[in-house]
């Protein structure tokens, strides 16, 4: 079920750069429905899924499993860690946070007071409760990462919030794809990336060596229906989104249109995007080798980046109805 696949997901540990326990969680979840498996030096997961037509495409799909975070840069002589972003994180988004390391360690972040100006990323640290350097470095190295500590819930009838639901919901509908899936014309290459958020550089070199035919992303976007917030005009439950461009790409024409197709042929209700900012592992698919013709498939999300991010599993649901005939139909 997808709600269940989504709470796996968002509760496993994988900070930028340490995503291999979300890996393994998806490693279990596909075991016996994917053809291949493997992972490469990125730390990508690589799955295919064959397809029945010896002259089908290969369609790389492609969701990231990073997850933003606060990483260690000095210890304090009274137990307190420094740290810096590692990823878009903000000062107002980690204030009072409940945060947590890949070893179990929590943490609350907060920030020194300041006489004048703004703080800043310097002006970040996090109390683990410790009371000198030492004490610290026993449970906390240098260059670890905390991330907001897992914390699923739900919004009325449709809606789920929670740290990590960049991208982690991506990861749950390409996974659903994968299980789901069943004679599909086209062959699958279903690509689970790393460190997206630090510029797409899990998915530069997964798509480099896979060389498909056609690239789709699958990510979050931003939203546009709460207070005196109206752009980009996507709205929450009104379906998933298909990205006309973003900074990081122009979708290609043809798998935009295909989407589209795909789209009316399952008999979902989806949106148009326009991005003014951010980016996708589509910029970095598009962009490898001669090039590859790459589209984007979005889910409105609301407090992006924060430890609160809102989806609707009615555009989940949607969105994966669209990708299975998306995968049988697609031909460019």
């Amino acid at each position: 079920m997808l709600r269940d696949t989504l709470k796996t997901l968002l509760e496993a540990y994988g900070g930028v750069g340490s995503e291999h326990g979300v890996a393994d969680v998806i490693r279990g979840l596909l075991e016996g429905h994917v053809d291949t498996m493997k992972t490469d030096v990125m730390g990508n997961l690589i799955v295919e899924k064959f397809g029945t037509d010896d002259n089908g495409k290969r369609i790389m799909i492609a969701a990231h499993m990073d997850h933003i975070g606060l990483i260690v840069t000095h210890i304090e002589d009274n137990g307190f860690l420094r740290v810096t972003n590692v990823g878009g994180i903000g000062v107002d988004m980690v204030r009072g946070r409940h945060v947590v390391f890949e070893n179990g360690m929590n943490g609350v972040c907060w920030v020194e007071p300041k006489e004048t100006g703004t703080p800043t990323l310097n002006n970040l640290f996090i109390d683990i409760g410790a009371a000198t350097a030492e004490e610290a470095a026993a449970q906390v190295s240098l260059g670890d990462v905390a991330v907001y500590a897992p914390n699923v819930f739900n919004l009325g009838k449709h809606r789920v919030a929670s740290p990590a639901m960049d991208d982690r919901c991506a990861c749950a509908l390409l996974v659903e794809l994968l299980q789901y899936a069943e004679e599909q014309k086209n062959t699958i290459v279903g690509v689970f990336t790393t460190q997206e958020e630090l510029g797409l550089r899990g998915a530069t070199v997964a798509a480099y060596a896979v060389n498909p035919d056609i690239g789709l992303a699958l990510d979050v976007t931003a939203w546009g229906d709460t207070p005196e917030t109206k752009l980009p005009a996507v709205k929450l439950g009104e379906g998933p989104a298909v990205k006309i461009m973003d900074r990081s790409m122009v979708a290609t024409p043809a798998v935009r249109d295909a989407l589209f197709s795909a789209a009316e042929l399952a008999g979902v209700k989806v949106q148009r995007e326009v991005l003014a900012f951010g980016g996708t592992d589509g910029g970095a698919i598009q962009r490898t080798r001669a090039g590859v013709p790459t589209g984007t498939l979005s889910i409105p999300c609301r407090y992006v980046h924060s430890a609160c991010e809102t989806i609707d599993m009615r555009d989940m649901e949607g969105a994966l109805k669209l990708l299975l005939q998306f995968v049988d139909h697609v031909d460019i």
